[in-house]
C-alpha cells in the first residue's frame, strides 16, 4: 500500500470516520512496525492539540495531523498491536477522540519508557489554525489568504524581510517551544529570537507603519534586534515592559519564577514595570553587562553588573550555574531536559552551587552532583527523578 494511502487511513482512524474495509486495511498495515508507531505519535499529538482547544474541531486536528504526516521521516520505535487493536475497539464504540487518547495515556502513564515526553514545536496563527514544525524538516508559512509568509529549514522559522506593513493591524502569529527544546526565529525585519525550552513568543507577522514593533514573549529568549529608530522594539512580558532600538539582550521571564531577569550584552534597553513608556520616560535603563531583575511580588526593578555569558551560554547548548539554588537548578533541568525531578531534601532547596555543563546526558549531570556533593538520586518508573 503507498505510504499516502496509509496516512489518509491513519488520519480517518482517529477521527472515527474510516469503515470497515478500510478498518481491515489499515489493521494490516499497521502490523508494520513503522506505521503502529506513526499511529501511535499522531494519537498523542491530537490529544494534546486537543486539550488545548476550548472545544474539539476535528477540521483543524484533521489539518494538524495531516503536517505531522508530511514531515515525519518515520525512524519510529516499535509498538505492540495489541495497543492498536484496543483503540480500534474503543473507535468501534464510539467514543469521542479527546477521551479515547485521554485514557489511552493515563493507561499508559505507569509503563511508558523513560525519554523526554513526546513533544512538538508548533505555530499557532491568528485564526486558530496550528502547524507543527518539525525540527529537521522544511515547510512554509501560510497566511489566512493562501499567501506565503515565511518558511522554515531545520531549527529555524524565517519570515519575509520586507519593508513596514501599511496595514492598520498587524497579525499574529504564535511560536511555541516545549520543554527539552530550542528554536530559533527570524522575525521579518531582520529580528532574531532564540527560543529556550518551554518557551512561546506571540509576534507580528508584518510589523505596522508608524507603530512600535511589538511582541510578547513568555519563558526564556536571546534576542538580536534589527535597528530601526522609527519604530523601537517592545517586549512584553506580562508586567514587566522592554523597550530597545537595536540591541543584544537575553530575557527570562518564565510564569513560575518569581523573578524576571533581563541582561544587556549590547545597546542599551529601557525596563519599565506598570509605567509609561511615553517620550521622555526612560524607565530603568540598562548599559552592557548589566542585568535588570523585576520582582513579581514586590513590583520593584534592581540592577547589578554580571558576567553576561552565564546568562546566554544555553544558546550554545551550555548550561551555567553561578551561585544558584538548588530548586533553581533543578527547574532549569527540566526545562532542559523536559522530565520531571522531585525534590525530597529540604535542606536542599535553598542550597547554592557552581557548575557548568555541555549538552550532555541528564544522567551525567546528577553523577556530578552525586559525586561532589553526595546528593543521591532515584528514577522512578523511569520517568520521575526523585532526590533524596
Amino acid at each position: 500500500m503507498k505510504p499516502k494511502k496509509v496516512h489518509r487511513l491513519i488520519v480517518k482512524y482517529i477521527t472515527s470516520s474510516i469503515s470497515g474495509a478500510e478498518l481491515d486495511q489499515l489493521e494490516i498495515e499497521l502490523k508494520k512496525p513503522s506505521n503502529d508507531q506513526i499511529f501511535n505519535d499522531y494519537t498523542r499529538l491530537n490529544y494534546r492539540i486537543d486539550r488545548k482547544m476550548k472545544s474539539y474541531d476535528t477540521e483543524k486536528s484533521k489539518q494538524l495531523l495531516l503536517d505531522k504526516i508530511k514531515k515525519d521521516k518515520g525512524n519510529l520505535e516499535k509498538l505492540k498491536y495489541r495497543n492498536v487493536l484496543k483503540y480500534a475497539a474503543i473507535i468501534i464504540f464510539s467514543m469521542t477522540l479527546g477521551y479515547f487518547v485521554n485514557d489511552k495515556l493515563s493507561n499508559e502513564a505507569t509503563t511508558e519508557e523513560f525519554a523526554p515526553k513526546e513533544n512538538f514545536i508548533t505555530l499557532e496563527r491568528e485564526d486558530g489554525n496550528i502547524q507543527v514544525i518539525s525540527e529537521d524538516g522544511t515547510s512554509e508559512v501560510i497566511d489566512s489568504e493562501g499567501n506565503v509568509v515565511g518558511s522554515q529549514v531545520g531549527n529555524q522559522l524565517v519570515y519575509a524581510n520586507g519593508s513596514i506593513s501599511i496595514s492598520e493591524e498587524p497579525v499574529y502569529n504564535t511560536l511555541h517551544v516545549p520543554y527539552g527544546k530550542h528554536f530559533k526565529l527570524k522575525l521579518s525585519d531582520g529580528s532574531l529570537a532564540y527560543l529556550n525550552a518551554g518557551s512561546s513568543i506571540k509576534y507580528p507577522v508584518e510589523f505596522i507603519k508608524g507603530k512600535d514593533r511589538t511582541v510578547f514573549l513568555t519563558g526564556e529568549a536571546f534576542l538580536e534586534v534589527a535597528e530601526d529608530k522609527e519604530h523601537p522594539f517592545i517586549v512584553k512580558a506580562a508586567n514587566l515592559d522592554i523597550r530597545v532600538f537595536g540591541t543584544k539582550f537575553n530575557v527570562s521571564a518564565y510564569p513560575e519564577d518569581i523573578v524576571k531577569d533581563v541582561v544587556l550584552v549590547e545597546g542599551s534597553v529601557g525596563l519599565y514595570s506598570g509605567t509609561d513608556m511615553s517620550i521622555g520616560n526612560e524607565g530603568t535603563v540598562l548599559t552592557p553587562g548589566l542585568k535588570g531583575s523585576y520582582d513579581n511580588t514586590k513590583g520593584n526593578i534592581t540592577t547589578e553588573p554580571v558576567v553576561t555569558s552565564i546568562y546566554t551560554s544555553w544558546v550554545q547548548g551550555v548550561l551555567v550555574f553561578r551561585n544558584m539554588t538548588f530548586e533553581n537548578i533543578l527547574k532549569k533541568l527540566e526545562r532542559h531536559y523536559n522530565v520531571k525531578i522531585v525534590n525530597k531534601n529540604s535542606k536542599l532547596a535553598s542550597a547554592k552551587f557552581n557548575a557548568s555543563f555541555d549538552d550532555m546526558p541528564i544522567d551525567k549531570i546528577l553523577e556530578y552532583f552525586k559525586g561532589e556533593y553526595n546528593i543521591d538520586y532515584s528514577v522512578i518508573n523511569d520517568n520521575e527523578i526523585i532526590v533524596n
